[in-house]
């Protein structure tokens, strides 16, 4: 039901990660890709651009704002920096009721009614997430042009209940990058390449790509990413900003297009910690539709800023997974200086910490992956009844070949054909997989890693820096620390460590399952300790000199 960031290698491994105002047509993305400018953009100051949603509720409160005038200014930075300037294409489609929303919420605000903490905040969702308004869900692919989900999604209903404005959607790599192992991330048929906004010729990563890009450059609050393996914490971390991927069933699926029952999460991007925690204790809730969130109850907690504290980090042991370092000599030099920043703050260091079993699943998760996609769509379009162009991964297969030109112009299917040869959920094949992935992701792995050292939590780096967009040969993924903790379905945070020319990086902390609270409470202690993200500047390469 998430996105995912994950692409399917040569080898089988998992390496990660209304129409008419979807944007660019692939083809016509290539072609404004090919002409970016070549001068840094001068980008409009708008006073919301970097504000987190406390002063934007103390702008509310004090009358300085007003939910209508968050949303205009947030649609003027969409058309100034998403649709013309640097063309980020972030954004697949705005809410055509958004200014509706945000008036009726105005009026609940002046009458003393308020829903809850995001009264007024507009966000941003992404393209693979049910609404039952004038916008679409189609993860990006022409495939689903037309298809209405017969309600919201049950996280929409949180956020709406918590007073959330729904700005519009954002622009994903199609599918969930689950279509083919050469894909490019942040690439779809229906929203083109959404581009980073730290060096428009880099990639933002995927699948939450224009999610991750829109918060990055200040077009929304905050926004809603999924993930199945890295698809939140890699464009989180690509785009300078704060990615949560929680515990699988702390937030509900019910109504998110899907790739895997047991890894699949929705969850928080922003760029603070703070901003990440209030947008989780509104997302999370029990939903008898995804049974997976039975779990949940009695462990989501419903004020998730309780636990920031800047002492966070004094105490806590941490295990550093070492098997990350040594990728890149500039991640590194982050690393290390993140690492003394821990250690100076009161934390106990266990170094090396490694998970013995990583690497060993990776076959099994493939294997799972394709099993529960096949399964996962069929139940998904099923729901959006007969009026859905397409009814199962069959007929999506057969449309991106009549539509070929349009879906598949840089990369085909392979994975979608391969899922599709796959049978029922009941097969042994399947049943094998999942149970390895379990024993070898948990108990052999962050669980024994956990308890051999008695730790609060394990610390990798969780990417390598943006890399330049390669529409030829797809993406060219250097780091990826995000696999264990998402076959495991166990939470990870991911916070900016600094940069590498001008190219973000950040630091995971993951633990094990409903560990949410102490992994913000340390990633929020270092977030303060170090304060490193920086506001993008829409160059049009990476500054060599930085």
């Amino acid at each position: 039901m998430t996105d995912e960031k994950t692409n399917l290698s040569e080898t089988g491994r998992w390496s990660r990660r209304r129409f008419l105002q979807a944007g660019l047509s692939g083809s016509a993305a290539a072609a404004a890709f090919a002409a970016r400018p070549t001068r840094p953009l001068d980008t409009p100051s708008l006073e919301i651009a970097e504000l987190g949603i406390d002063e934007l509720q103390a702008g509310l409160d004090s009358g300085r704002f007003t939910a209508r005038g968050l949303v205009e200014q947030y649609l003027d930075r969409v058309e100034r920096l998403d649709r013309r300037g640097p063309a980020l294409r972030a954004v697949i489609e705005t809410n055509p009721d958004s200014l509706a929303e945000a008036d009726a919420l105005d009026r609940e605000r002046k009458a003393g009614a308020l829903r809850g903490p995001l009264h007024g905040v507009p966000l941003l969702i992404k393209d693979n997430i049910d609404t039952a308004d004038g916008m679409a869900t189609t993860a990006g692919s022409l495939a689903l042009i037309g298809a209405r989900p017969p309600r919201d999604a049950f996280l929409v209903q949180r956020l709406r209940r918590a007073g959330a404005v729904l700005l519009g959607k954002t622009n994903l790599s199609e599918w969930a990058n689950i279509r083919s192992p050469r894909s490019t991330s942040g690439w779809s048929g229906r929203g083109g390449l959404t581009l980073n906004p730290y060096a428009l010729d880099r990639n933002t990563s995927g699948s939450s790509s224009g999610s991750a890009a829109a918060v990055a450059a200040g077009l929304c609050a905050a926004a809603v990413g999924t993930e199945t393996d890295g698809s939140i914490v890699s464009p989180a971390s690509l785009n300078g900003i704060v990615g949560l991927k929680p515990t699988v069933g702390l937030i509900s699926r019910a109504g998110v297009i899907p790739i895997s029952a047991t890894q699949d999460t929705a969850g928080p991007m922003a760029r603070t910690v703070r901003d990440a925690a209030i947008l989780l204790g509104a997302l999370a809730g029990v939903d008898p539709e995804d049974p997976a969130t039975e779990e949940s109850r009695g462990r989501a907690a419903a004020d998730y800023t309780k636990t920031l504290d800047p002492a966070g980090l004094r105490g806590a042991r941490i295990g550093v997974v070492r098997r990350f370092f040594g990728l890149h000599r500039g991640v590194d030099a982050l690393m290390e200086q993140a690492l003394a920043v821990l250690k100076a703050r009161g934390a106990v260091l266990v170094d090396p910490a490694e998970i013995e079993t990583w690497g060993r699943f990776d076959e099994a998760e493939t294997t799972v992956f394709l099993f529960e996609l096949k399964a996962g769509l069929k139940a998904y379009l099923a729901r959006l009844g007969p009026a859905s162009p397409v009814h199962s991964l069959a007929e999506i297969i057969a449309f991106n070949e009549r539509r070929a030109a349009e879906e598949m112009p840089y990369f085909g299917q392979e994975t979608f054909l391969k899922a599709e040869a796959k049978g029922p959920l009941t097969e042994k094949e399947y049943l094998d997989a999942w149970k390895l992935c379990r024993r070898m992701s948990r108990r052999e792995g962050i669980d024994a890693v956990m308890e051999a050292h008695r730790l609060d939590a394990l610390v990798a780096p969780t990417d390598g820096p943006a890399w330049v967009t390669d529409l030829v040969l797809g993406d060219h993924f250097l780091i990826s620390s995000s696999t264990a903790a998402a076959v495991a379905g166990y939470p990870s945070i991911t916070v900016p460590a600094g940069a590498v020319f001008g190219l973000p990086v950040g630091i995971s902390f993951f633990g094990r399952a409903w560990s949410e609270p102490a992994l913000l409470r340390l990633a929020y202690a270092f977030e303060q300790a170090t304060h490193h993200r920086r506001p993008p500047r829409f160059l049009p390469t990476a500054d060599l000199r930085a």
